[in-house]
């Protein structure tokens, strides 16, 4: 039965290089196209849970709504507000950060943790000042929680343990406010006197908003804001960080904090990932379909063409269903064939696009490639859609041939 479908496909050459082409083609497009997409959103996600903390514990502070004193000035009460309350609702500080670094210490889920502070502050060298953002941190500890250290392209982000007035800046923040290391610039919080601070290093993360950003030491901070003691923020990483939502959603019924994994913090990104994964599939599955036809009409022409064949084969003995076998297999050598050729293709693509550079280097940067996925899910998918889409668009010709009986291709003329 193989050697007659083998037979069958070869008297139709033509038509069944250009099938062939169709299932390798759209083969090929998929494993190309579900790499790039799926390497792009892997390097994505490796970047916000590297770049930031997976679960970050801060002092809740909510929008207050015009209702949301009534309860507390007027019990059962309905009030109409002349002038409704505005501004936030909450507090400045995480309430009580000792219990929470016991409570982290212990949690066998946490693989680091480190207490923030976080002020606005104000940049000043000579005549230019730059507004920006200063985080107290635990420099140790940070470098386990987020990929900081890894950014610095100017000094040790150890540096600026045990305090002394020593400030590591932004690449952007530098290049505005025209500082480099060694130097000394002003800092002021608020209406306090401004304090001396020392460059002693310099990061690029890659994204400009976090360049626009300065560390120092977690006391120096706090001295400078008047808080001793008191910390805004603690980010925490966990060995898994997939089960990052899930710990956050129960740390938040325990404390008065507001409590957020990675993933709610950027939802619009990971919402943004999944319209990119519809896209795929709904493009994968038209190219599919289009060689699903493609197959599905050289095997209905042949059905039409070897009547007169399935008719002897009908007269020396071949029932029904060794008469769809030998249809179907015509249309389950063409998947295979092209699904094979497909991978193998698409898989050297994929090499290919690795070499491509989409990031320049420069003198604080090596140049970086396309992240481009090599999962073995990506194959296993495209290999069982190709035989899929073949066996599917073989099976209408193969039952109408498996229906034709000698007599009827006689009357018909055949």
């Amino acid at each position: 039965m193989i050697f007659l479908a083998f037979r069958y496909l070869l008297e139709r050459r033509k038509q069944t290089i250009f099938t062939l082409l169709g299932v390798f083609l759209g083969t090929m497009t998929y494993v190309g196209v579900s790499g790039f997409f799926l390497g792009f959103q892997n390097y994505m996600v490796q970047q916000l849970i590297d770049n930031s903390a997976q679960i970050h514990i801060q002092a809740r502070q909510d929008v207050l709504t015009e209702h949301g004193l009534d309860e507390a000035f007027y019990k059962h009460a309905y009030v109409q507000w002349v002038s409704p309350p505005s501004g936030l609702l909450g507090y400045l500080e995480v309430q009580d950060p000792q219990a929470w670094y016991q409570r982290l210490r212990a949690d066998q889920r946490v693989r680091a943790f480190s207490p923030l502070i976080s002020a606005p502050v104000l940049f000043t060298l000579a005549k230019n000042s730059v507004s920006a953002v200063l985080t107290g941190c635990d420099p140790l500890q940070q470098a386990q929680v987020t990929s900081i250290a890894k950014s610095m392209v100017d000094g040790k982000f150890s540096d600026i343990a045990g305090g002394g007035n020593r400030v590591i800046m932004g690449d952007e923040l530098m290049k505005r406010i025209g500082a480099a290391k060694d130097q000394v610039v002003l800092v002021s919080i608020g209406g306090r006197d401004s304090t001396p601070m020392k460059v002693v290093g310099r990061f690029i993360s890659g994204n400009r908003g976090s360049d626009l950003q300065a560390y120092a030491a977690l006391n120096d901070v706090q001295r400078m804001n008047g808080t001793p003691n008191r910390v805004t923020e603690i980010a925490v990483r966990l060995k898994d960080y997939s089960q990052a939502g899930s710990i956050a959603q129960d740390w938040s019924r325990i404390s008065p904090e507001k409590v957020e994994s990675w993933d709610q913090q950027n939802v619009n990104i990971l919402s943004v990932i999944k319209m990119q994964t519809t896209l795929r599939f709904t493009m994968i599955f038209a190219i599919l379909l289009v060689a699903g036809f493609g197959i599905y009409n050289v095997l209905n022409m042949t059905v039409t063409q070897k009547r007169q064949d399935i008719a002897i084969l009908r007269s020396m003995g071949y029932d029904t269903f060794d008469i769809v076998t030998l249809f179907f297999t015509q249309g389950v050598m063409v998947g295979a064939v092209g699904g094979v050729c497909g991978l193998l293709s698409g898989y050297l693509l994929c090499r290919y696009l690795q070499t491509i550079s989409f990031f320049p280097p420069n003198s604080s940067h090596a140049g970086e490639t396309l992240h481009i996925s090599l999962d073995w899910a990506i194959y296993l998918q495209a290999s069982m859609l190709a035989l899929v889409a073949a066996s599917i668009a073989s099976i209408l010709p193969a039952r109408a041939a498996g229906k034709l009986t000698p007599i009827e291709i006689i009357r018909a003329g055949a």
